[in-house]
């Protein structure tokens, strides 16, 4: 069941890279589609995340979550908004990803 756990933590933080997005489309709640669609979006990650904590440490699935998420959105940022693709920004993203993995590697031990 861990691995199902893993899965669905995964899925959680896709989901959260998502409703991160969404907020930018919100425009701060007054746009009434987007703010339903950010809203359930989030509404999704959190029970996911939720679910993945039966089987998973909680500070390891939070802080996997998040990284996921932040990864997610720095990666969205630059493709979508053209944000900065600078090599120290990307060796940054990069040093979250290798976290995500340490704390996924090391859980399992």
């Amino acid at each position: 069941m861990r691995e199902v756990a893993w899965i669905t933590l995964f899925f959680a933080g896709l989901l959260e890279t998502g409703w991160a997005l969404g907020l930018k489309y919100t425009e701060g709640f007054t746009k009434v589609a987007p703010s339903v669609a950010t809203l359930a979006v989030m509404a999704g990650s959190i029970y996911l995340l939720s679910r993945s904590l039966s089987d998973l440490p909680l500070g390891t699935a939070y802080a996997v979550w998040t990284g996921i998420g932040a990864v997610g959105t720095a990666i969205a940022g630059i493709v979508l908004f053209g944000e900065s693709r600078s090599v120290a920004r990307l060796f940054c993203i990069l040093l979250i990803v290798l976290g995500i993995a340490g704390l996924k590697l090391c859980s399992d031990l």
